[in-house]
């Protein structure tokens, strides 16, 4: 292309400091160095951990930074030492990578990787080193993608190769969300046909959550949400049974004990509430109950009874479901092309990057499941 090897000038959503709306901003994106791949991102999804990076965590030293991390573009150029890659590849970069190398990526126990920017700046959700500036300041990378930008520099060993035929506007959404979800049930849960499961908090994780139990074969799916109106929702992707904990005058654990005879198989715990997390483990029967945290939060402890362990449960974490990321997502693509599992029923609003904030407050007030912001013509 005419721009390889050139700082491209684009448009991106800036965020300066923690909890301030988003700024337009005209940015540099400098050419990829070695091992590097400079992608223009054509849409990407609003995912809570960018609020959360925004509106919770807010870590000073977290800003300015282009939010963004569940994007998919085309390879604009590549640096040098990339062969994996050729310009004109549809792509979807990932905040978890995959190295290949070291000695997590070697492991079928695990998808952590040692490299890439949770290696030295887990706290900042951000590597030190990024290829933006803005009026002469350097702008962060979030989680090493920033899809908030009509160009982004990815490593890599943080980008899965896809099939072209995949609409991007739905298939961005395997850059986080769905994935998390989906394969928390199947890959970290291992949920088991004929089992009972409970997902607490139906947003875009949890209904992928949901999905992931009904394509494991459960046969009773209780989704779990403050908001009734996810219930129709939920009811899509697989869901049998419905609670509202605040029409009840007890622990969700007891009512949902009640339902299922002493506890369920499996619970998903979706919102990233240590309060929650809590009620998903004490919610799972003894003796085999599986319990696993898939919501994000770094800022609480959380606290359980040793007796609820010791009684035979157990409590699991999972990271962007337990996929190894280039190995996974382009697996997951297929999957959607052949209808095995469900995307543009995840989509809820359309907007464009200029809308970014307005995507933002929808979200913060739980009035869709799935934004996805059109970022560049493909």
């Amino acid at each position: 292309m005419a721009t390889a090897g050139k700082v491209i000038k684009c448009k991106a959503a800036v965020a300066w400091e923690p909890n301030k709306p988003l700024v337009i901003e005209e940015i540099e994106v400098a050419p990829p160095e070695a091992n590097e791949i400079r992608i223009k991102v054509v849409a990407t999804g609003v995912c809570h951990t960018d609020l959360y990076h925004m509106f919770e965590g807010m870590h000073k030293d977290g800003f300015p930074v282009v939010l963004g991390h569940e994007g998919a573009g085309i390879v604009e150029s590549t640096g040098p030492g990339v062969t994996e890659f050729q310009v004109g590849d549809t792509v979807i970069p990932l905040f978890i990578s995959q190295c290949r190398e070291c000695r997590f990526c070697k492991s079928p126990k695990t998808n952590q990787c040692e490299k890439g920017w949770v290696a030295d700046s887990y706290d900042v959700m951000s590597a030190a080193e990024s290829r933006f500036t803005c009026k002469g300041k350097k702008l962060l990378q979030f989680m090493g993608t920033s899809t908030f930008s009509e160009y982004t520099v990815v490593n890599q060993i943080a980008v899965a190769k896809i099939d072209p035929a995949a609409p991007l506007d739905k298939v961005c959404l395997l850059g986080c969300g769905v994935c998390t979800g989906f394969g928390a049930a199947v890959n970290t849960a291992k949920v088991e046909p004929g089992s009972t499961c409970a997902v607490f908090g139906l947003g875009a994780v949890g209904l992928a959550a949901v999905m992931g139990c009904h394509n494991a074969g459960a046969k009773k799916i209780i989704a779990i949400d403050i908001n009734p109106d996810k219930f129709e929702k939920a009811k899509v992707f697989g869901a049998t049974d419905f609670v509202n904990p605040k029409d009840h005058n007890k622990p969700i654990s007891e009512v949902l004990a009640e339902m299922t005879n002493g506890g369920v198989d499996f619970s998903l715990e979706c919102v990233g509430s240590v309060a929650v997390m809590r009620s998903a483990l004490e919610s799972c029967i003894k003796g085999w109950g599986v319990s696993v945290i898939v919501g994000w939060t770094d800022m609480y402890d959380f606290a359980a009874k040793p007796i609820q362990l010791i009684a035979g449960r157990t409590w699991k974490g999972s990271v962007f479901g337990g996929f190894k990321s280039k190995d996974g997502v382009p697996e997951m693509v297929k999957a959607y092309l052949n209808k095995k599992v469900k995307l543009d029923e995840f989509v809820t609003h359309n907007m464009t990057l200029a809308q970014v904030n307005d995507a933002i407050e929808l979200m913060k007030h739980g009035k869709c499941i799935r934004t996805v912001l059109s970022v560049s013509q493909q």
